[in-house]
Formats: C-alpha cells, structure tokens, sequence
C-alpha cells in the first residue's frame, strides 16, 4: 500500500474518480448482462433495501478513518513541534557559561540542516537509518557529551546539556516511529469493497434506465472515489502528498545561522 500512499494528489483523485465510475459504468451494464430477462424485476426489489445498509456502512467507515488520519497528520505536526523545542533548548543549554557553544551549535545546525535534507521524506523517514544523519547525530552526541564531561562545566549545566541531548534523540526516534506507521492493510480493504459495494448496488438500481438517467450514480461513485483518494492522500504523512511540514525545524536552523543563540550567551 506504500506505493499507493506516495502518489501525487491530483493521480490519486482521478485515479479513484476513474475507478469508482468505471465501477459504476461496469455494474449497470453486468446486471444487463448476467442477471436473465425473467429475474430481472427482482433487482430493485434487491437492491434498494441495501442502498441504507451499504451506504451507512461507509460512512461509518471513512468517517472514522478520515478523522484517525487527520488526527495522526495533526500528531505528526506536534512531533516535529516537540523536535525543534528539543533542539532550541540544547542550543540555549550550550550557551552556559563556560561552555564551548561553537562546536555544539555547528553539530546541532548540521544534524537538522542533514535531518531536512536525508531523513524527512519517503523510505528514509521511516527507517532512520540513513547514513548522513546517523554520522551527524553521532557527531552532535560526542560534542554534547565531551563539553559535559569537561570538569569547569559543572555538573548542573553538564546534567542540562545531557538531558537536552537526550530529548533531541528521544523526539528523533518519535518522528521516526510516527513515520513507519501504516494504516492497517485489512482496514483499507474494508473501505474500499464497502465502497466498492455501494457503488455497485447503485448501479444495479439504474441498469433499466436511460443513460441520462443513469448518470444520477455518478454523484455516490464521485463521494467514494473523493472519499478514498482523501484517505490515502492523509494515511502517509512523510511519503504521501501532504508532507508534515518541518517549518519549525527551519526555524531553528535560521536562528543557528543567523547567531540568534550565541547572541543571547
């Protein structure tokens, strides 16, 4: 389903849009087809009791899958919130006094200019182990820890200078952790052959029907294909066509190249 999620916008809205009204177009023509001549009274008398069922079920459905993934999508945004809080309090931590802030501000600057660059978008974000960014973050880990270990330090802004460290590490492995998630594979499948259903059944009402008149299902099968282009479009925040957006992360690198942090040592 990754390959699904990654599509641009525009192809997965007419991609689904196609699909569902080919769908349609399949159905009206099937029952003409595949139910006989003297059973065929029995069609509306089958399907209209099922539009409410079919229809409420899929509602149901991307109702609450709709609201999971804006949900995450919004999470995945405080992720990277919590992120750059990590990183601007290791940046002010490193202008302690009698700390060398230089070297730590240059580490952390290349860890989030690399971290933007390698490790925000498609395979990289979810498995965090590309090589450029596990090599910054290490080169951040050993200047954070070498200041704090230096004895005029202290052991309260050495303590500090951990900790800040460790949250910048701990909020890397939750972004990294939000990234590999996927909406589960069983689920997707429900949605859509609920979706699918509906469509079909609606077909089934207007097979007997002109043409014009059977361009009345084009709105059900336009709300399941929009419904379900939606739904992948939302389900892959760093792979997908709404990518979370690292503006705050930006932020922190401007105010790193700007001095903003030494400035306030």
């Amino acid at each position: 389903m990754n390959w699904l999620t990654s599509l641009p916008a525009v192809v997965l809205v007419v991609g689904w849009l196609v699909l569902a009204l080919l769908v349609a177009a399949v159905a009206r023509v099937g029952v003409r087809v595949l139910v006989p001549v003297e059973e065929r009274d029995r069609v509306p008398q089958i399907a209209t009791p099922l539009m409410p069922t079919l229809g409420a079920a899929f509602a149901i459905f991307a109702a609450l899958t709709l609201a999971s993934e804006a949900g995450y999508l919004r999470a995945a945004e405080g992720l990277v919130s919590d992120e750059a809080a990590a990183a601007s309090r290791l940046a002010w931590a490193a202008t302690s006094p009698r700390v060398h802030s230089e070297p730590i501000h240059a580490a952390l600057l290349d860890y989030l200019q690399t971290t933007r660059a390698r490790e925000w978008e498609a395979a990289a974000a979810a498995s965090g182990d590309d090589p450029a960014t596990a090599h910054a973050i290490a080169r951040l880990e050993r200047s954070v820890r070498a200041e704090a270990a230096r004895p005029e330090v202290g052991t309260p802004t050495g303590t500090e200078l951990v900790v800040s460290m460790d949250g910048v590490t701990s909020s890397r492995r939750a972004r990294i952790a939000a990234a590999s998630r996927d909406v589960p594979a069983l689920y997707v499948v429900t949605l859509v052959v609920s979706g699918l259903a509906l469509i079909v059944n609606s077909g089934a009402l207007v097979f007997r029907s002109s043409l014009r008149t059977s361009l009345l299902i084009v709105g059900v099968a336009s709300v399941v294909g929009l419904s379900l282009a939606l739904l992948f479009a939302l389900s892959a925040p760093w792979s997908g066509p709404f990518i979370v957006s690292g503006q705050p992360l930006d932020a922190i690198i401007e105010d790193l190249k700007s001095g903003f942090f030494a400035g306030g040592s």
